[in-house]
């Protein structure tokens, strides 16, 4: 098994591995701990050996909005056919940040790939925290967010694409409402690092509107930047997990009149702290 980092900040791809081997997992383990975002190359598994390395990680979280694969309702369907425009997720965004308790991560394969693009990108909130003045982290440190599923997921956003062709559905379910630190402590590696996003978080607590849009602008506009960055190029059986706590990710939707079809399995992850 040969681990390869992506770039000097976040990711690497692992070359060699096979999920199913119990024993290569701790070592997947602590490459999931040190880079954040891993890819698994070549995985020619189905569903279940999918579900059953998830379940090493921890327990299952079963989305809600995305359409299941069936038989297997803890496993999400990511989906855009040759002839929709719209792809889930191209905004910047970490799963579940909605959730009183977020997700951990996200384990996505590769099932079918477009000849070209259908990339994702990711960014290190770690390395963004860490790029900050003093005086900002100061700033930052004990300040708490909301953030949302309602105007992602709910009723407002039922003429989209992808609630209109099933991808996403049960909007009724999208009431979840939360508040994290701005900064939290990682529980797994100790390491500080941003915890807002431009898609669910609303707005921080104790500022006023303008305040707190002009503070998100900011720090969207700071993690955005390349040297955080590290960019997954898929391979049909390629399967890559990503650590909801210290990253953000996107779609790049730049791959009309072809198909791309990804399984997600999604784990449970533990209350976040500042401290």
């Amino acid at each position: 098994m040969d681990i390869r980092p992506l770039t000097g900040g976040v990711g690497a791809e692992i070359i060699g591995a096979d999920i199913r081997d119990g024993s290569l997992f701790d070592a997947i383990h602590t490459a999931f701990a040190q880079h954040s975002v891993i890819v698994l190359r070549a995985q020619d598994v189905g569903p279940d050996e999918h579900l059953a390395f998830a379940q090493r990680f921890g327990a299952i979280n079963i989305n809600r909005f995305f359409r299941p694969v069936d038989g297997h309702p803890e496993i999400a369907m990511v989906l855009k056919e040759k002839d929709q425009k719209e792809a889930i997720g191209e905004g910047w965004h970490t799963d579940h940040s909605y959730d009183q308790i977020p997700a951990m991560g996200s384990i996505l394969h590769a099932l079918e790939t477009p000849p070209f693009g259908g990339d994702t990108l990711f960014v290190s909130m770690g390395a963004a925290y860490e790029a900050l003045s003093p005086t900002m982290r100061s700033f930052l440190d004990g300040l708490w967010a909301v953030h949302s599923s309602r105007h992602v997921f709910g009723t407002s956003t039922q003429d989209s694409e992808a609630a209109q062709s099933g991808r996403l559905s049960n909007a009724q379910a999208a009431t979840q409402d939360a508040r994290h630190p701005v900064i939290i402590k990682h529980p797994l590696s100790g390491r500080r690092g941003i915890y807002v996003n431009p898609v669910f978080t609303t707005h921080i607590e104790g500022l006023s509107a303008d305040e707190s849009a002009a503070i998100l602008a900011m720090l969207y506009d700071h993690c955005q930047q390349p040297e955080f960055q590290c960019r997954i190029r898929w391979q049909t059986g390629d399967m890559t997990i990503w650590d909801n706590r210290a990253t953000w990710h996107k779609a790049v939707n730049d791959y009309h009149g072809f198909r791309r079809l990804m399984h997600r399995v999604t784990v449970e992850g533990v209350a976040l702290s500042a401290e």
